[in-house]
């Protein structure tokens, strides 16, 4: 019976390595480009000579030498390139300043490889194992961080090597959703970026710039998000657990938010006595649900000013034909009974004259047409231009006199 025969220990030689291979072919090649311990001549020897195995062994081993490394950036082989992205961000950290300059250069000039890999599942691997480390030429991170989603996402909520003036021209001229989802991840993160984020209206991007504690937003940024916010169910949530609110916002928000969420909203800590009574009254008149309920709090909200063509589009998407009256009644000073007859009668023209009356945009006027009255397309008064009112101001005050405005 044969005996197996091991690998030798000590110093091998190229003659050595030969006659090794030739004994025990891929199955020693593979054992010898997985061994951190092997002389890096020989791994070189492997990286040119060996299997696609034997490649892939040495590309993983962190003790090739820089200019194996830079020979495997250039093979053709996708998981041979794969396995040295993963290993390169590793090697990055410990490239001490005692290393040799040729080192430094060689590794560098692999870095750069693999960034410009035809590949996006090479740079993807790359990226991620990069994203958080600040040893990178940042010419080269500002590349990644204008690749496609999967290679740039990583880099634009980690890397600290993006200064405010790369994440604005990023923002600017990219302007993808996956970009300004993960700009607004990182931590911490600058007014003005949150700025951009908010003025771009993307609701993913938004709600997790809400949750990010790191994020600062000026007071009339929050302002706006609250706004909007009426129309956007999904903010709603993380707003109310949002810091810094001013007493103002909170109380616009209890105007549209749901029962629970103005109880979240009472347990703040940072609520005047006005507000939190408030607070209060709003929530009675949620828990008890009337449409009856509904007009004094709209009347209320008349009041203070908070009636904005948001508030009322929330109401029209939501169906709620009480809020909506009630809301037309207060803003424009109009008797509920004559907003009732004109909304009973159900024709575009006196509707989009009356909303006129109210001071509501003629988007509001098309929003009540189609998700609250529900008309027929053919009946449906559209924008002209898309924003402006289609009826000349003579022609709508002409639909109020009707009824007696």
């Amino acid at each position: 019976m044969t005996a197996t025969k091991s690998v030798p220990t000590g110093f091998l030689s190229r003659d050595d390595v030969l006659r090794l291979i030739e004994q025990r072919g891929d199955e020693l090649r593979q054992l010898l480009a997985q061994n951190p311990d092997a002389d890096p001549r020989v791994l070189a020897f492997l990286a040119e000579e060996g299997s696609l195995a034997a490649q892939r062994a040495v590309a993983a081993n962190p003790s090739a030498l820089a200019e194996t490394n830079v020979f495997l950036a250039h093979s053709r082989d996708e998981e041979v390139r794969a396995e040295l992205a993963h290993k390169i961000g590793r090697l990055l950290p410990g490239l001490t300043q005692e290393a040799s300059e040729d080192v430094r250069q060689l590794t560098l000039e692999t870095l750069q490889c693999l960034a410009d890999d035809e590949l996006p599942r090479i740079r993807a691997i790359l990226a991620e194992g990069i994203k958080s480390l600040n040893c990178v030429p940042h010419a080269l991170i500002c590349k990644l961080a204008h690749d496609v989603e999967c290679v740039s996402a990583p880099i634009l909520e980690y890397s600290p090597l993006l200064s405010d003036a790369d994440l604005i021209d990023i923002i600017t001229t990219v302007g993808a959703h996956y970009a300004l989802l993960a700009i607004a991840k990182r931590r911490p993160l600058a007014a003005a970026i949150s700025d951009l984020i908010v003025a771009a209206e993307d609701v993913p991007a938004v709600s997790a710039l809400l949750n990010n504690a790191d994020a600062r937003i000026r007071s009339r940024t929050l302002e706006k998000i609250v706004e909007l916010a009426q129309s956007i169910g999904d903010w709603q949530g993380p707003l109310v657990l949002r810091a810094g609110l001013s007493q103002r916002a909170i109380r616009r928000i209890a105007g549209f938010a749901g029962a629970a969420l103005i109880e979240r909203l009472a347990q703040r800590h940072d609520l005047e006595e006005r507000t939190r009574s408030h607070l209060r009254s709003v929530l009675k008149k949620r828990l008890h649900g009337t449409p009856s309920g509904q007009v004094p709090l709209v009347q209320e909200l008349g009041d203070d000013g908070l009636i904005d063509d948001a508030y009322v589009l929330s109401l029209a998407y939501r169906g709620n034909r009480a809020g909506v009256a009630a809301a037309l009644s207060a803003a424009g000073k109009i008797p509920a009974d004559i907003v009732e007859r004109i909304l009973d009668l159900g024709q575009a023209k006196p509707l989009t004259a009356l909303v006129w009356r109210a001071g509501f945009s003629m988007r509001v006027a098309f929003k009540i047409q189609t998700c609250l009255l529900h008309l027929p397309t053919r009946q449906v008064l559209p924008a002209r231009d898309g924003v402006h009112y289609p009826l000349s101001e003579e022609e709508m005050r002409w639909h109020l006199e009707y009824f007696g405005l």
